[in-house]
């Protein structure tokens, strides 16, 4: 694990070397592939040292990290045309990178809360820096303030741990049998807000609207996914606790992805579309996971990674359009069938990916969620159907709206795909749908 952490530091002083945009996502190529060398197919913590090590669940979060790194980077050649300040912004991508790499790796739980805590800076410059409309700066504020106020009883509680039990590495937690409702509050929360859970779920759209495409990546492939991974490592100390209390968070996830479900169907913007269907899919994930059975973790796992790189794929293609139309709205992005048919079939992919059509991974992933869910509660059905039709109907809404229809008849010039792009499109959907073929992997990680 280490050989990569280095691999990554030593990475960052060639940033600043004269145009080494594509030479450092060259690196991250061969650091993947590297990677993917070492695979351990063990449940169990491995290349262990003091403080690091990985198993199955950081293994899979890790290479989708690097994977939408290296993709952010393709995705933002705009900025090397335009020499939008390119070195400083990729060492803020390796930057991130490098945070992240550490928090999937951390075993004691301090450490992983500093490092969680330190990948919102480098996403807060991204915003800052490269975003869009004026108006970054305040999303920029709500991103920072909503993580760190829910954030602070986390640090409380990790230092009650360590005073109570003299440890606080992962895999020596057990459950706390004493402890109130406040503490499972307290421990819980950080990652709810992370993830993020309807009623806490404000920072998001205004973050992705606001972030440049490499941003959006980012924080639909990996931040949120920070959330679900912290709730994973911590539920042994809270488990009977969950058992009891779980039925609450359930029942806002389910209510809360229903209705963002409804709220896409009336956005006219397609970024904010595609950042409210993140939400919704989150929810599911997160109810998913909080029914504490075996079904309920790996599909949240499964639909983690799955989302990551359809999300991921939604908010490059979204871009595409972006930079040849000037526009996010669909009112201006119709028809776009009759200028770029090639661009249409992704769009397809990448709809069909977001309603969980087969054979995509997001398929398996909600098929076990689903599961349990229904297995927790037989009256979950009734939202589950709602999430479900609606997650069909609005993807099926932003295929239809953005292709079909008549074109815009302000648009006078318009270049088709690049190889570029279709490159990095591909690279989303391909193991989107060749996991499912070697699903055990990342299905059977407990």
């Amino acid at each position: 694990m280490l050989k990569f952490l280095f691999f990554i530091l030593f990475l960052i002083p060639m940033v600043f070397l004269y145009n080494s945009f594509w030479l450092v996502q060259n690196f991250l190529f061969f650091m993947f592939f590297l990677m993917m060398l070492f695979l351990n197919y063990s449940g169990y913590f491995v290349n262990l040292s003091l403080l690091f090590g990985i198993d199955l669940l950081s293994f899979g979060l890790i290479l989708l990290s690097v994977w939408i790194s290296l993709l952010m980077i393709m995705s933002s050649e705009l900025l090397k045309k335009n020499k939008n300040f390119v070195s400083l912004f990729i060492f803020f991508i390796l930057m991130l990178l490098l945070l992240l790499m550490l928090t999937f790796s951390c075993f004691n739980f301090f450490l992983f809360y500093l490092f969680f805590e330190s990948s919102l800076i480098p996403t807060l410059f991204l915003i800052l820096g490269w975003g869009y409309q004026p108006e970054r700066i305040q999303a920029g504020f709500y991103l920072l303030f909503y993580t760190l106020l829910a954030s602070f009883p986390l640090l409380m509680v990790i230092f009650f741990i360590m005073f109570k039990y003299n440890s606080i590495m992962f895999f020596f937690f057990m459950d706390f049998f004493n402890l109130n409702f406040l503490f499972y509050l307290m421990l819980i929360f950080a990652f709810l807000v992370k993830m993020p859970m309807f009623l806490v779920h404000l920072w998001l759209p205004k973050a992705h609207v606001e972030a440049p495409v490499a941003g959006s990546m980012i924080l639909a492939g990996i931040l949120l996914k920070l959330g679900g991974y912290g709730l994973l490592r911590i539920f042994p100390l809270v488990l009977n606790l969950g058992v009891k209390l779980n039925f609450f968070f359930i029942s806002i996830s389910l209510i809360g992805g229903g209705l963002i479900s409804l709220l896409c169907l009336r956005q006219v913007d397609m970024k904010l579309l595609i950042a409210y269907s993140s939400v919704a899919h989150m929810g599911i994930v997160l109810g998913g996971l909080l029914t504490l059975t075996s079904w309920g973790l790996m599909g949240a796992y499964t639909l983690m990674l799955a989302h990551g790189l359809c999300s991921s794929g939604l908010f490059s293609i979204a871009n595409m359009s972006y930079e040849r139309l000037g526009s996010r709205s669909l009112f201006i992005n119709k028809g776009l069938l009759n200028m770029m048919p090639s661009m249409s079939m992704w769009w397809f992919f990448f709809c069909s990916g977001n309603m969980a059509a087969p054979p995509t991974l997001n398929l398996l992933g909600e098929i076990s969620l689903l599961n349990s869910i229904i297995s927790w509660s037989i009256f979950s059905i009734m939202f589950l159907t709602f999430l479900s039709f609606f997650s069909a109907a609005y993807s099926l809404y932003l295929y239809s709206f953005s292709q079909q229809g008549k074109m815009f008849s302000a648009i006078f010039s318009f270049s088709a795909g690049f190889v570029r792009e279709y490159l990095v499109l591909f690279l989303h959907i391909f193991p989107l749908n060749l996991l499912i073929l070697k699903s055990e992997l990342i299905f059977l990680w407990l």
